[in-house]
C-alpha cells in the first residue's frame, strides 16, 4: 500500500534537485502535492515529469503573503493539509570582514522567516498527525569558513524544528529536519561568488565523506517519505543526517 495515499503535502522550492525529487516520490506513493517555485514559468517546465494529483504555485520563500496565498489555495483546492517540506533555501558564501547586511537578510528572510511563517500560517489547516520537515544543513553542526550566515540560517531551523515539536506535539503533530551533506544538486549552481572557488569547496567533499562520494536528491527524499509518513509516527523534534557520515565520523 502506498505510504502517503490520499494525503496532501505541500513541498516548497520544487522545480528542481531534493524538492522536485522528493515531490515525485510524494506523488508516486499517493499524495495529492502542492509543489511551489519562484515562477509558474519554471514550474511548467517540470510537468513533463510529474504524474499524479498535483497543484503548482509560484511562491517567493521569503514573502509572508506568498506563504498565506499558497496555504489558502491549498486548503480550497485540496482540503487540509497533511504534510509540509519546507525544502526552499539559498546558499550565500561571504568572509568575515566581507559579509554584508543585505546578504545576511537575504539569507534569513529565505531560509528562516520563510519556512517558520508558512508553518505559522499553515498551523490551523494542519491535519491531527500531520508531518512537518524542515530541510536543514550539516553545516549547523560543523564549521566552514564562510558560511556565517548560511549555516547559522540552518541552525536556527534546527531550533525552530525543536520548539515547534513541543508546541504542535499536544496536537499530534510531528516537527522533524533533515540534514544533508554534500549531495548533488542545483545548489552549488545558485550562489553569489567565483564558479571555481565553488567548484573547490565541492570537489575536497567527498574525500571527507566517509562513504566516499556525494549523496543524491532521491536518498533525501526517501527520508523525507519515511517522515512524512506513519513509519515515522514516534518521532518528533529530531533531524537526521543524510551525509554519507560527513558530520557523524
Amino acid at each position: 500500500m502506498s505510504k502517503l495515499n490520499g494525503k496532501v503535502a505541500i513541498v516548497t522550492g520544487a522545480t528542481s534537485g531534493m524538492g522536485l525529487d522528493t515531490a515525485k516520490l510524494f506523488l508516486e506513493e499517493g499524495a495529492k502535492v502542492v509543489l511551489t517555485g519562484r515562477t509558474l514559468e519554471k514550474l511548467k517546465a517540470i510537468e513533463d515529469q510529474l504524474s499524479g494529483d498535483y497543484l503548482l504555485q509560484p511562491a517567493e520563500a521569503s514573502s509572508i503573503e506568498a506563504s498565506k496565498e499558497l496555504i489558502q489555495k491549498t486548503v480550497n483546492h485540496f482540503g487540509k493539509i497533511d504534510v509540509l517540506f519546507l525544502n526552499a533555501g539559498i546558499f550565500r558564501l561571504e568572509g568575515i570582514g566581507g559579509l554584508t547586511e543585505e546578504i545576511f537578510d537575504e539569507v534569513y528572510a529565505v531560509n528562516v522567516k520563510g519556512p517558520l511563517f508558512t508553518v505559522n500560517e499553515a498551523s490551523s489547516s494542519l491535519n491531527e498527525g500531520a508531518s512537518v520537515i524542515f530541510n536543514t544543513s550539516i553545516t549547523n553542526v560543523k564549521g566552514f569558513p564562510a558560511m556565517a550566515a548560511y549555516a547559522s540560517s540552518k541552525a536556527a531551523l534546527r531550533s525552530i524544528t525543536k520548539t515547534l515539536a513541543a508546541e504542535l506535539g499536544g496536537r499530534g503533530i510531528r516537527v522533524n529536519s533533515l540534514s544533508p551533506g554534500p549531495i548533488n544538486t542545483p545548489i552549488y549552481g545558485k550562489h553569489n561568488v567565483d564558479q571555481q572557488q565553488i567548484d573547490d569547496m565541492a570537489g575536497s567533499f567527498p574525500s571527507m565523506v566517509p562513504l566516499g562520494r556525494f549523496g543524491e536528491g532521491k536518498e533525501v527524499a526517501s527520508v523525507a517519505l519515511f517522515l512524512a509518513s506513519e513509519d515515522a509516527s514516534y518521532i518528533t523534534g529530531a533531524e537526521i543526517p543524510v551525509d554519507g557520515g560527513f558530520a557523524q565520523v
